[in-house]
C-alpha cells in the first residue's frame, strides 16, 4: 500500500497481561481493532510501529508494560468517475479483461492523481465495474512500466483472481534493461518494505515483506544488460529495488536508477537516444493464468513498446551484435532456474 499522499495518525497502548507473550501483530489487532491484522503486520514491516521505541517482526512476542506506537495512515478517499481513455485490449470476455497498458498511465486515482487514470477508464469501458473493488483491478503497473495487466469483470472472478496472486499462481514475465554487466542469471530472494527514511520509496529491509525475483541473461551491450525477469512475488516496486540493490538499476528509473550512465566512445546519436528516454525501461511483456471462470490455462503476449525497443535496438547496433527477442521460447520453460546463482544478504 502506498501512503505518500495519505495522513498519518498516531496510536499508543500498552501492553496488558492478558497480551503478555502473544505475538506483535496479534496484539497490534487486539489493541487497534479498526485495523485488520494483514493491514497492521504490513504497517509493522514499514517501520510504521514500535515496541518501547524499537522496531520488531510481527513475529516477535510482547511483553506486560511495552509500550506500543502505531503510526496509522488515513488514507485520502479520491472519487473516481468514468473517463473515456482508450484501452489496449488483449482479450476479454464477461469474467476477465487483459489490457497493455502504456507507459504514463496510473493505475487508480489518489491525492496527486485525481482522474486520468486506468480505473476511470475501466469504469467508462465497463460501468458495471463499479461494483468491484478498484474496478476490477487485482495488481498494478508502476505509472511508467508498460504491459500486461488482468483485471476481474465479475465478483467471482475478481476474488479467484485476487486469491490466485496470493497464491503466487498468476505467472510473470518482463523485459528489463538494465545499468552495467550482469552475471548468466539468478535468483534475488531479499524482503522489501518501506525506506526507513524516505517515505515515497521502498528498500531492501530485513523487516519487510518476502521477495523474490528470478532473472536471466537474453543480451549484453556495452554498459547494458537486457533480461528476462520473473515475478515470484510482487511487491511495490519489486523489480526496480532488487536490481538497484544489487548496483544494476533498471535504465532510466527516475527513483532508483542515479545517474544516466553513458557507454564510453559512444556515437552521439546513442548517447541521444539515451538522454530522450525518460522513464524505467522494464515491460511486463508475458502473462500466464488459469481462467477464474473456466479453469483454462491462458497465455498472454505484448510486444515491448516502441520507445524501449528503439534504445535497446541502438544499444545492439553500438555492441555489434544481433539482438531479436525470443518470442517462439517455450513458455512452460519460464520456471527453470537450474545452475543459476541464488543472491541473498550474504552476497551484498
Amino acid at each position: 500500500m502506498s501512503d505518500q499522499n495519505a495522513e498519518e495518525c498516531v496510536l499508543e497502548a500498552t501492553v496488558a497481561a492478558d497480551l503478555a507473550g502473544v505475538r506483535l501483530d496479534q496484539a497490534l489487532a487486539s489493541l487497534f481493532p479498526d485495523y485488520s491484522r494483514s493491514r497492521l503486520q504490513a504497517w509493522t514491516r514499514e517501520g510504521r510501529v514500535s515496541v518501547n521505541g524499537s522496531q520488531r517482526r510481527p513475529r516477535d512476542k510482547v511483553e506486560v508494560g511495552d509500550r506500543l506506537r502505531l503510526r496509522a495512515v488515513v488514507e485520502q478517499q479520491v472519487a473516481c468517475a468514468p473517463q473515456d481513455i482508450p484501452l489496449d485490449i488483449v482479450f476479454e470476455d464477461e469474467h476477465i479483461l487483459v489490457i497493455n497498458k502504456p507507459a504514463g498511465l496510473v493505475a487508480h486515482p489518489a491525492a496527486g492523481n485525481p482522474n486520468g487514470t486506468l480505473q476511470n477508464a475501466l469504469l467508462y469501458h465497463d460501468p458495471a465495474l463499479i461494483e468491484l473493488p478498484r474496478a476490477g483491478l487485482v495488481h498494478r503497473l508502476d505509472k511508467d512500466t508498460t504491459g500486461l495487466m488482468v483485471i476481474g469483470r465479475s465478483q467471482a472472478a475478481h476474488k479467484r483472481l485476487v486469491d490466485a496472486m496470493a497464491a503466487r499462481q498468476v505467472h510473470r514475465e518482463y523485459r528489463a534493461l538494465v545499468v552495467g554487466s550482469m552475471p548468466a542469471g539468478g535468483t534475488i530472494n531479499l524482503p522489501i518494505g518501506r525506506h526507513p527514511s524516505q517515505r515515497t520509496r521502498m528498500a531492501v529491509n530485513p523487516l519487510g515483506r518476502p521477495s523474490v525475483t528470478h532473472f536471466r541473461v537474453l543480451e549484453h551491450f556495452r554498459g547494458h544488460t537486457l533480461l528476462k525477469v520473473m515475478l515470484e512475488t510482487g511487491r511495490t516496486h519489486q523489480i526496480r529495488v532488487h536490481m538497484a540493490h544489487m548496483r544494476h538499476p533498471v535504465f532510466g528509473d527516475p527513483v532508483y536508477g542515479g545517474r544516466l550512465h553513458l557507454p564510453g566512445g559512444a556515437s552521439e546519436q546513442l548517447k541521444q537516444v539515451l538522454r530522450d528516454f525518460k522513464r524505467q525501461a522494464l515491460h511486463a511483456k508475458r502473462l500466464e493464468l488459469q481462467h477464474p471462470i473456466s479453469g483454462r490455462v491462458m497465455r498472454f503476449e505484448c510486444a515491448i513498446p516502441a520507445d524501449m525497443r528503439a534504445v535497446i535496438d541502438e544499444l545492439a547496433a553500438d555492441a555489434n551484435v544481433h539482438w531479436h527477442d525470443p518470442d517462439d521460447e517455450d513458455y512452460a520453460q519460464f520456471d527453470e532456474y537450474q545452475g543459476i546463482k541464488d543472491y541473498d544478504e550474504d552476497d551484498d
